[in-house]
């Protein structure tokens, strides 16, 4: 489905983040760069189509797209040369430019399109084509205020579904019914999408960390794991709540009070300068501690923004080192396969003397009685 003109983000002047990249270019020495990962484009340019890719040098902005969304084009990407092309917008994007040394981005480029690019820079042109990774996703791992803005209300769409449909969650109730639910207040909120397929996962299938919804009916006397997100502008949330059906027993309060311990622990941690390890490991010592260090496989978190999954990564061999203005999530978990599974997730906003929480923390009240 085609995004609608004039929804999308209204990011920071793109002068600024042109001569970011445009440092990077040169220190690199590349003379220009195609770029075609469609979150970058939307970064960079502010154009949403699902069509497009941006040229950009020392002397040059141009969005290519197609006939479809001139008109668009011209509205979201006003600091953008735009240029309508017939064909894949990388490919014309890489035979207009006169530069030599061309660089793409290697991970959103297939085969047979680097091959075509190859023909007219290097086969044509006599030049260099520069496979490139990470240049401009350098760029977004530290969010601005208007970045943060549109991730917290993302944040907030989710959290009151989330609690709109909380009531739902009794025994009898299928979880791809309350996926639904949820699904359908975020769009009401104002999400433009969900974030990713919804995971509603009870009883044994919590076990599973991307369980998502299925037939299943909720039975009283287990755990169901919410990890629900939604999609606001282009910017995306992710947030995990374990509830409880029925009272807990002593063994059910402990497992919930582990992960949520360990969770702590690694909000504590989180500042400018530590890096994503040492961030892992604050919530792997608790949940080790308390016997289950198998039982809790992924990362800690990882950053959120223009794509659910993102740098910075927290994990046990992350080198990753946060800076001010990173959005993260952490996450731990435990997992007793063909039994029951916890997770909880929050996002938090890394600044300067420690971070903030982007998402309401779960409070005392994590059972369905």
């Amino acid at each position: 489905m085609d995004t609608p003109a004039g929804t999308g983000p209204r990011p920071r002047p793109a002068a600024l983040r042109l001569a970011a990249l445009r440092q990077r270019l040169a220190g690199d020495r590349i003379d220009a760069l195609v770029v075609s990962k469609r979150e970058n484009i939307r970064y960079l340019s502010g154009f949403t189509g699902t069509a497009g890719a941006l040229r950009i040098g020392a002397g040059e902005a141009v969005l290519m797209t197609d006939s479809r969304y001139a008109e668009q084009a011209e509205e979201e990407a006003s600091a953008f040369d735009v240029e309508i092309c017939s064909g894949a917008p990388a490919l014309i994007a890489a035979l207009r430019t006169p530069s030599l040394r061309v660089g793409f981005e290697a991970g959103a480029m297939g085969y047979e399109l680097w091959h075509r690019m190859r023909e007219v820079v290097e086969g044509k042109r006599g030049g260099v084509l520069i496979p490139c990774t990470g240049l401009v996703e350098s760029l977004r791992v530290r969010k601005d205020a208007s970045e943060i803005a549109l991730i917290e209300r993302a944040a907030r769409i989710a959290a009151s579904a989330l609690e709109a449909v909380r009531p739902m969650a009794v025994p009898g109730a299928v979880e791809r019914d309350l996926a639904l639910e949820i699904e359908f207040h975020m769009r009401r909120a104002g999400a433009e999408s969900i974030a990713f397929d919804l995971i509603v996962a009870s009883g044994p299938r919590a076990a599973l960390p991307h369980g998502r919804a299925s037939g299943r009916r909720l039975q009283a006397g287990e755990f169901v794991v919410f990890d629900i997100g939604a999609r606001f502008e282009g910017y995306h949330s992710d947030m995990t709540r374990t509830l409880f059906i029925g009272r807990p027993g002593s063994r059910e309060r402990q497992l919930y009070d582990t992960v949520f311990a360990a969770q702590d622990r690694a909000i504590g941690a989180i500042r400018p300068g530590v890096t994503g390890q040492v961030v892992d490991e604050a919530a792997r010592s608790v949940i080790g501690a308390a016997g289950h260090a198998e039982r809790f496989g992924h990362g800690t978190g990882h950053g959120v923004g223009l794509e659910v999954h993102e740098s910075p990564r927290i994990g046990s061999a992350s080198a990753d080192v946060l800076e001010s203005g990173m959005v993260v999530t952490v996450e731990p978990g435990v997992y007793l396969p063909g039994e029951c599974g916890l997770r909880i997730e929050d996002m938090a906003l890394v600044e300067e003397t420690g971070c903030r929480m982007l998402t309401p923390r779960p409070g005392s009240n994590w059972w369905q009685e």
